[in-house]
């Protein structure tokens, strides 16, 4: 297998933000934690006595819009500004339809899982003080601190935007969005029926929350696939990818899994079946030939990724025989949340060692 330095890749330059960005940072916290003071005195004053959570109209339900906003702001303000940063400046030579599209998916994903996340944050808090009224004084202290968090978290977040870290994006929204859907669903016996029962009840927040997680994902996943074929076509020109079609037929397999993931929310269950079995069939079909033509395509990894890759298919074999009538022994339910596990486990997996390829270290 061919080797490059020990040194880190250009596209991998900059892990973690300069002390610039952690300076910028906190100032856009401090400017959001204001705003976020007088949102909470509007709050307070208009809705007045709110409860933490577990109704439609609740204080959790308006601190997580809040932190969507202020994390949409961020996101584009912080993303447009850093591609002028060390490892960033390949994203500026990005068709301008390109750019666009990368930086719109980027900013939904955070404003969704900023939404998610606080909401789900203030469903656990709810748990601990239950009936507590949210004052007028409480509404403004939470209102800023939560503001002024998300747009921390979120400024660092895209200030150094790497594949590895696009990947650990992409895995916790997936897991938050969909842990907040079950928990959230107004039918406790969802996992009776199938994974995407929780996407088909209408009006319900639930439901919005896991399709749209999955649309967003959808959109994180082929932006993801700029990333990569950065990341690759850097590899083949090092001499460690032996195949030079990859950095164009690997990123091009990730768009499509990412667009029939999209599909998947778009076409809920029980308004397009056919549409949605379909969407769901192409991702796993897009990852079985990406586990499947890894040795081709991808020649010059690591030993131990392709022994991780054949795992990963063997655990799908191994599903598939158990979820079929004549064994029956996973549900419709645990088959699909395991298929969807495994394929991204596997993302998780191939970005690690995608990051760590051709070095020595």
């Amino acid at each position: 297998m061919s080797t490059v330095n020990t040194s880190p890749r250009p596209g991998a330059a900059a892990p973690t933000p300069g002390r610039r960005a952690e300076s910028e940072a906190v100032y856009a916290a401090l400017a959001a934690g204001v705003v976020g003071a007088v949102y909470g005195l509007l709050v307070g004053i208009l809705a007045p006595d709110l409860q933490l959570a577990g109704e439609a109209d609740s204080f959790a339900v308006w601190a997580a819009a809040g932190a969507a906003v202020v994390a949409a702001a961020a996101s584009t303000f912080e993303y447009w500004r850093a591609r002028h940063r060390p490892g960033q400046e390949w994203r500026q030579s990005l068709p301008s339809w390109k750019y666009i599209v990368n930086t719109v998916s980027v900013v939904i994903v955070h404003a969704a899982l900023a939404f998610v996340a606080v909401y789900a944050l203030y469903r656990v808090l709810a748990m601990g003080f239950i009936g507590l009224p949210i004052v007028t004084f409480w509404s403004v202290v939470l209102m800023a601190v939560t503001l002024g968090l998300t747009t921390w978290i979120v400024f660092l977040s895209v200030s150094a935007m790497t594949t590895q870290r696009m990947s650990s994006l992409l895995m916790a929204f997936i897991a938050i969005g969909t842990l907040t859907a079950m928990v959230t669903t107004p039918d406790p016996l969802w996992w009776t029926v199938h994974f995407s029962h929780l996407g088909t009840f209408e009006d319900d927040l639930s439901s919005w929350v896991f399709n749209g997680t999955l649309i967003a994902a959808g959109l994180l996943v082929t932006t993801f696939a700029v990333y990569i074929a950065n990341d690759m076509r850097e590899l083949a020109a090092a001499g460690v990818l032996e195949n030079p079609r990859a950095p164009r037929t690997v990123p091009a397999l990730f768009v499509i899994m990412g667009v029939m993931l999209a599909c998947v929310g778009i076409f809920p269950v029980d308004v397009n079946m056919p549409a949605h079995n379909i969407s769901a069939s192409g991702m796993a079909a897009m990852f079985l030939v990406l586990l499947i033509g890894g040795p081709r395509f991808l020649q010059g990894m690591p030993r131990t990724y392709f022994v991780a890759s054949w795992a990963f298919l063997a655990a799908m074999v191994a599903s598939v025989i158990l979820f079929i009538p004549a064994v029956g022994f996973f549900s419709l339910t645990a088959f699909e949340i395991i298929v969807f596990a495994l394929i991204f486990g596997w993302i998780a997996v191939f970005i690690r060692f995608l990051g760590v390829a051709g070095r020595q270290d």
